[in-house]
């Protein structure tokens, strides 16, 4: 077992915006030397390196342009926001194993002013690949973009729980209202009401455009090494207690839709299950989580899957503010991906680590164990990271 063996021991971002005006390539190497830089390290200290095979950086190249001499390990997960939490996984499982001293996960892009994940791709309709053949199914009738996928799952949620969109509003407000007072998010100083959300644009209903994450340019990189190097560098180090990835059955990416139901998320169900078995922790033993957000109905739906609350349950869980910061159970405290930035949940990582450092704008008291899930409506990852 490799919990505890390894932590997250430096953080990096470059500035969130809409249009950076730089490379990703330079986005990737400002974020990992921001990274290496936080962890008291130098580039000649790195021999791994992990990220998405959506992103557009080799490894190799991100560690020419930072100056890592070489590297004894790499390696890249599938299935876009799945992957976040599942590269601090493999980067845990190398330092656990002695393959690697050293690892940075990193995600960059130009996700807003270059390719833009929002928008209908009739590249993947027609690619020649398992994933061009899964799209065919969905594409041609008009399913092609990520909102109009979770909108026929948010739908069938909504008739078999009586959740609303309202419901569906709470998550967002919640987000909103932490991003409003981090300097670092997109929406600083602009926090929303349920009102604003219900009177936001459709997108593809029941998805209001308040309900949509933001499409973002920058980069997230994250330091992970040793449990004992960590104990002399000059950061409180956040340990891996738990890292899991899952898919569950009849998996799509997105388009689930053969499903026996169609009402949650049963890959979530078993990171949950693989995180609470490995760490021995539950959900009661969570101060805080950063639940992935790329649209508002997954939240409710990854708090059943996890155990915070019971089938159909999520609605009348956070009624009462229980996810905002004074709540009892408070998520995405640095504003989220509707807040903050959209980089594929990597910022939610990084927001973990600084309420395990006691650093977070919207700091939890007493935290202990922070909860950490990736994308949703794909195989997914999850994380427990302790202090």
């Amino acid at each position: 077992m490799f919990s505890g063996k390894a932590a997250i021991v430096g953080i990096g971002a470059t500035d969130y915006s809409k249009n950076s005006g730089r490379t990703e390539l330079r986005l990737a190497a400002e974020a990992v030397q921001a990274a290496l830089a936080d962890a008291g390290l130098r580039p000649s200290d790195v021999d791994g390196m992990t990220t998405f095979t959506m992103d557009s950086n080799s490894e190799a190249a991100v560690a020419r342009a930072t100056g890592v001499p070489q590297l004894t390990f790499f390696s890249r997960i599938n299935f876009g926001g799945g992957a976040a939490c599942g590269t601090v996984q493999h980067a845990a499982l190398a330092v656990a194993t002695g393959i690697a001293d050293v690892v940075v996960a990193y995600r960059a892009f130009n996700e807003r002013s270059e390719t833009r994940f929002g928008q209908f791709s009739t590249a993947l309709a027609g690619a020649p690949t398992s994933n061009g053949v899964d799209a065919s199914w969905s594409y041609p009738h008009g399913l092609g973009t990520p909102a109009a996928q979770v909108a026929m799952v948010a739908r069938r949620y909504m008739h078999v729980t009586g959740a609303t969109s309202a419901d569906f509003g709470r998550v967002a407000v919640a987000d909103r209202r932490h991003a409003a007072v981090n300097p670092a998010a997109f929406f600083y100083g602009k926090p929303i009401t349920l009102a604003d959300h219900q009177n936001s644009r459709w997108i593809a209903e029941p998805l209001h455009l308040l309900d949509c994450c933001q499409e973002s340019d920058g980069g997230i990189a994250l330091v992970i090494t040793s449990a004992e190097r960590a104990a002399d560098l000059p950061n409180r180090p956040a340990y891996v207690t738990a890292a899991a990835q899952g898919s569950g059955a009849d998996q799509y990416v997105m388009t689930s839709y053969y499903r026996d139901a169609l009402t949650g998320l049963p890959e979530m169900r078993l990171v949950g299950e693989q995180l609470w078995a490995q760490s021995g922790l539950g959900p009661s033993d969570i101060q805080t989580a950063i639940l992935y957000d790329h649209f508002t109905p997954f939240v409710l739906m990854q708090l059943e899957e996890l155990g915070f609350c019971g089938p159909g349950e999520a609605k009348d869980f956070i009624a009462d503010g229980a996810i905002e910061i004074d709540g009892r159970l408070p998520i995405n405290t640095h504003g989220g991906q509707l807040g903050e930035a959209y980089i594929h949940g990597m910022n939610g990582i990084a927001e973990a680590v600084r309420q395990i450092r006691g650093t977070s704008v919207n700091q939890v008291n007493d935290v202990s164990n922070v909860l950490v899930t990736a994308g949703t409506g794909v195989p997914t990852s999850g994380l427990v990271l302790s202090a």
